[in-house]
């Protein structure tokens, strides 16, 4: 079992930036990856980026560099750096876990919302 604990949500104006984390606790299987989908209302959950054990990452294409994406493995913790925020990137962020040894695990997701 893999528990998820997000934090680093809230509500930011366009331009601005934050930074979400994940901290993951439990049996983690080697190897693995950690990352970040986002969903809006009436659309599909869409990856956002993940990141191996090993330090490989995998971006969308529409993060345009805005975002990076970063893991201390001494703390179980990934990171998402969010920065030159814009109203389309309003959505629920959830954290995932994912590795071939067993089905993926999910946070409960945080709240990101961007005002104009």
């Amino acid at each position: 079992q893999v528990q998820l604990v997000e934090s680093g949500g809230g509500l930011v104006q366009a331009g601005g930036s934050l930074r979400l984390s994940c901290a993951a606790s439990g049996n983690m299987f080697i190897p693995n990856s950690m990352g970040w989908y986002r969903q809006a209302p009436g659309k599909q959950r869409e990856l956002v980026a993940a990141i191996t054990n090993g330090g490989r990452t995998n971006y969308a294409d529409f993060m345009k560099g805005r975002f990076t994406i970063s893991r201390d493995n001494t703390k179980n913790t990934v990171y998402l750096q969010m920065n030159s925020l814009q109203p389309e990137d309003t959505a629920v962020y959830y954290c995932n876990f994912k590795s071939d040894f067993e089905l993926p695990y999910w946070g409960q997701g945080t709240q990101v919302t961007v005002s104009s």
